[in-house]
């Protein structure tokens, strides 16, 4: 194997973040705790606004809350056998707090709000999920941005996808166009499925398809950070990423609900040089706000701070 090509592809790399949450369990608890205090006083200047506006958009909770029944002490929270990622991404921020605070955590592809205060991964875009507050979970898979080299102008005039295409959705999608002369749609999940293509195959194309799975579009992130552009309906759910804010025809190319604009908008853009890349670059700064490891940190603090004020 190729170390340097394994460690440097445009993928995460989870040998090396099981390290890190493993380390970070190691340490002791009491002298994580007293940074707290300095992680939440800094002072961000005029970055503030900034700061107050994403963790009020997390956390939207704003009377005090009752927890339920079911809800736990930090202090016994331990790792499950399943789905182990949300126990390190959320223990990364709770390890700095009192361990006598309850939560409550709802791990996997939330679409549901759920019906006391709890953790989440992902939520419904809408005005009543304020019992869903966000952190950001599974970011291994999820927080994926890539580096690509090459041009907008020099991709492909094609739009890529690749996917189980099994959800209804996604198989009605499948169906419409899998014979389409500016798609290239296949049935691939797996590097062994015949069709598969990497990330960085992906990227030879102009248009990459981020339809919504079981919630958000994985690949969504890395998409837009790339010089390539994503299409798809407006988004119904939302994590970390805040999709809820993403402006259509701005950050991505917009098709209808049914797809039956999916043609036009593709041969405009191919034909609109301009007004493609000016979606690109938009994308690429939008991504580059979650690139400032300090500030998100603060941030997931700050959430959970607000949380605990409102329901312990």
């Amino acid at each position: 194997m190729n170390l340097k090509k394994y460690l440097l592809k445009n993928k995460n790399n989870k040998f090396l973040y099981y390290v890190r949450a493993l380390f970070r369990e190691a340490m002791p608890g009491s002298w994580v705790r007293s940074a707290l205090s300095s992680k939440l006083t800094k002072d961000w200047g005029a970055q503030w606004p900034y700061i107050k506006g994403r963790v009020d958009y997390y956390n939207k909770l704003e009377e005090k809350t009752l927890l339920s029944g079911d809800a736990i002490a930090i202090n016994s929270y331990r790792i499950p056998k399943k789905i182990r990622v949300y126990y390190f991404d959320s223990m990364e921020y709770l390890r700095f707090f009192d361990p006598s605070l309850r939560f409550e955590i709802v791990p996997g592809d939330v679409v549901d709000v759920p019906r006391y205060p709890a953790i989440v991964k992902s939520r419904p875009i809408s005005t009543t999920n304020s019992n869903a507050v966000i952190l950001n979970l599974d970011k291994a898979r999820h927080f994926n941005f890539v580096r690509d080299d090459i041009p907008f102008g020099a991709k492909r005039d094609m739009l890529v996808g690749r996917s189980g295409f099994s959800q209804p959705h996604r198989k009605r999608f499948f169906e419409l166009y899998s014979d389409h002369p500016l798609c290239n749609l296949k049935k691939a999940t797996k590097s062994s499925d015949p069709g598969f293509l990497s990330i960085e195959q992906h990227l030879a194309y102009k248009f990459v398809l981020a339809l919504e799975g079981n919630d958000v579009a994985t690949n969504l992130k890395w998409i837009m950070s790339s010089n390539s552009i994503a299409v798809m309906p407006r988004p119904r759910y939302e994590t970390w990423f805040m999709e809820g804010t993403l402006i259509p025809d701005y950050h991505y190319i917009c098709i209808a609900e049914d797809y039956s604009d999916l043609e036009d908008k593709l041969r405009f853009f191919i034909a609109n040089k301009d007004a493609a890349e000016a979606i690109v670059r938009n994308a690429n700064q939008y991504v580059e706000q979650f690139k400032h490891k300090e500030r998100e940190d603060a941030i997931s603090l700050l959430v959970l701070q607000k949380y605990f004020e409102r329901t312990n």
